[in-house]
C-alpha cells in the first residue's frame, strides 16, 4: 500500500514569522548575510561561501556571463547555464573570471587598418567605450594604440576613416609592463589622470587593461565576492550525460562551484556523475546536487559526496512538473523537511551539508522565511529574469515594459538533459513555460530592497546572522482569512479613484 502523509504540503504564503526581542545592537547595519555555499566539517571554515543568500538560477534566460558579475558584485552567485555547447558555457565562465580580475583581458580590439564604422559596430556590441588596437587586432596582439570615444566625432568624420588615423598612438599613452602589481597599475592610473592603463610584455604585446572604473567600483561594492586572485566567482550548471567533457572544459575555465541541474535529483545518475568528479578531482572541485523535497533524497546526495543540496520540485513560476507528472511538494514543507535531515545528518557525522532552497519565492519575504526554515541560500529564476542584467529581450506589451522568460523544460529551451531519465534525447512532454515577467530595472537597486527587507525582518527576530535567525525564529501558520487581513482592507486605495 501506498504512503501516505498525514498533512498537506505548505507553501511559504502560509506562514508568518512571530517577531522576537530586539536588542538595541539589533538594527539592520549589523546584520551580516554571509553563509556557505559547500559543506565543512565541525569547527572548519566552509572553503566557500558567498556574502547574500541569494543564486541565480541554471536558466538559459537567467544566468549569463553578464548577469554573474552583477550578482558577485553584490555578494551573490551566479550558475551559468548548462544547456548549450560546452564551448559557449566554459567561455561565459571565462568570461566572468577575466571581467575583473584586477587586470582585464580586453574584449574590445581592432587592428589600424579597421574603420571608424567597426569600431562603432564593436562599441553597440560590447558597451565597453575602450578599444585596443592592436597590429592584428587580437586581444594579444602587439599594442599599437587605444580608441576611445574622445578620439572621434561621427558628425565630422567618414565612417570609412582608418583607425590608424584617429586613435591614440602608444608613444602618446601612459602604459605598464605586465608584473606590475594592481596597486601600483592604480597608482599610475591616478598619478597621471587616466582612465584605463595597457600592460604589456616585453615585445609590446598587450597582456592586460586596468581600469580606474573597476577602482571605483570595488570601493563601491565592498561585499563583492571575489575569490583569492581578486577575480569576480561564478558558478555553473552541468548534467548527468556529457558531465566527462563538461566538467574539465568549466574547471579549465575557472567555475569556482558546479551544480548538477536536474528536476529531481533522487537518482544514480547524480551519484554517478559526483563519482567522476571525485574520481578525477577529489574534494578540489566543489559540486552541488538536486532537487530533492525529502529526508531520503536528502540523505541520498549527502553521502553520494554532495558539497550542497538543492531543495524544489515544481514550485517555480515557469515549471508544470506537478501539473503534468503530478510529482513534487509544496515549497515550504519540503525545506522544512530537508532542513531538519540536513541537521540530523549533521548530528551524525560532524559534517553539515548547506541546502538551497529552489522555487516557490514569490515576495520578498518569502526569502526572509526560507532562511529561517532552514536553507542556508536562495536560488531565483523569475525574481532576477526581470532585470536588465538577464540575456532575455526587454519587450513592451500594450505600454508595459515585459522581459522574456522561459523554463529550461519547455521547448524553447529543449533542455532534455535536465529532465533525461536515460531515454531518448528529446522532451516528450513540456515541464517548463514561455513567458513574459514585469521588467523590473537594475539587478543592484532590487537585490539592495529586497535584503534591506530580509535584514529588518531579522532584527524583528532578534537575529543578526542566518543561524541565530534559525535559532530564534517562531514561526505560524495562518489561515485564508488572516492572509486576507494582512493586506489593505476595507479601505478605498487612492490609486483605483483613478483608474
Amino acid at each position: 500500500m501506498a504512503f501516505y502523509y498525514q498533512e498537506p504540503s505548505r507553501t511559504f504564503s502560509e506562514y508568518l514569522l512571530i517577531p522576537g526581542y530586539s536588542s538595541k545592537e539589533c538594527v539592520p547595519s549589523a546584520v551580516s548575510l554571509k553563509t556557505p555555499l559547500v559543506k565543512f566539517k565541525k569547527g572548519e571554515t566552509p572553503a566557500l561561501s558567498i556574502n547574500i543568500p541569494m543564486v541565480s538560477a541554471i536558466m538559459q534566460s537567467v544566468s549569463d556571463d553578464k548577469l554573474a558579475v552583477a550578482l558577485a558584485q553584490e555578494g551573490g552567485l551566479s550558475f551559468i547555464y548548462g544547456s548549450q555547447t560546452v564551448e559557449k558555457q566554459a567561455e561565459m565562465v571565462r568570461k566572468v573570471k577575466c571581467y575583473r580580475a584586477g587586470f582585464v583581458v580586453s574584449d574590445s580590439n581592432v587592428s589600424p587598418d579597421m574603420t571608424l564604422a567597426d569600431v562603432l559596430q564593436l562599441t553597440e556590441k560590447t558597451g565597453h567605450s575602450t578599444i585596443a588596437v592592436t597590429e592584428d587586432g587580437s586581444a594579444n596582439g602587439k599594442l599599437l594604440g587605444i580608441v576611445t570615444n574622445k578620439d572621434y566625432r561621427i558628425s565630422r568624420m567618414e565612417l570609412d576613416t582608418r583607425v590608424g588615423d584617429f586613435m591614440t598612438k602608444l608613444e602618446d599613452l601612459v602604459y605598464g609592463h605586465e608584473e606590475m602589481t594592481l596597486k601600483e597599475a592604480n597608482d599610475v592610473i591616478w598619478e597621471h589622470k587616466i582612465n584605463c592603463l595597457p600592460l604589456v610584455d616585453k615585445d609590446q604585446h598587450l597582456v592586460y587593461l586596468v581600469f580606474r572604473k573597476d577602482y571605483d567600483t570595488h570601493k563601491k561594492n565592498e561585499n563583492e565576492l571575489i575569490d583569492a586572485s581578486k577575480r569576480y566567482m561564478v558558478g555553473a550548471g552541468i548534467n548527468t550525460r556529457d558531465y566527462a567533457e563538461r566538467v574539465p572544459a568549466l574547471v579549465e575555465a575557472g567555475a569556482d562551484v558546479l551544480c548538477i541541474d536536474s528536476s529531481e535529483g533522487f537518482t544514480e545518475w547524480q551519484k554517478i556523475t559526483i563519482d567522476y568528479i571525485r574520481e578525477k578531482y577529489g574534494d578540489t572541485v566543489k559540486v552541488g546536487a538536486g532537487n530533492v523535497v525529502d529526508r531520503e533524497g536528502f540523505r541520498y546526495l549527502a553521502e553520494a559526496g554532495a558539497d550542497f543540496v538543492k531543495v524544489g520540485i515544481g514550485g517555480g513560476a515557469i515549471c508544470i512538473t506537478r501539473e503534468q507528472k503530478g510529482i513534487g511538494r509544496g515549497q515550504a514543507t519540503a525545506l522544512i523537511e530537508v532542513a531538519q535531515a540536513r541537521d540530523e545528518y549533521y548530528r551524525e557525522t560532524g559534517i553539515y551539508v548547506p541546502i538551497c532552497s529552489d522555487g516557490g519565492i514569490v515576495h520578498d519575504y518569502h526569502v526572509t522565511l526560507a532562511l529561517a526554515m532552514g536553507a542556508d541560500f536562495i536560488m531565483l529564476g523569475r525574481y532576477f529574469a526581470r532585470f536588465d542584467e538577464s540575456p532575455t529581450k526587454k519587450v513592451n506589451i500594450n505600454g508595459s515594459y515585459m522581459k522574456e522568460y522561459w523554463g529550461e523544460g519547455s521547448a524553447r529551451a529543449r533542455n532534455w538533459q535536465r529532465y533525461d531519465m536515460g531515454g531518448d534525447k528529446k522532451l516528450s512532454f513540456e515541464e517548463g513555460v514561455d513567458s513574459l515577467v514585469p521588467y523590473a530595472g537594475s539587478l543592484k537597486d532590487n537585490v539592495g530592497l529586497t535584503l534591506s527587507k530580509v535584514r529588518s525582518t531579522m532584527c524583528n527576530c532578534g537575529a543578526l546572522t542566518i543561524p541565530e535567525l534559525q535559532q530564534k525564529a517562531k514561526i505560524t501558520l495562518v489561515s485564508a482569512t488572516s492572509i486576507v487581513e494582512g493586506g489593505a482592507h476595507d479601505v478605498m486605495l487612492r490609486n483605483n479613484l483613478h483608474n
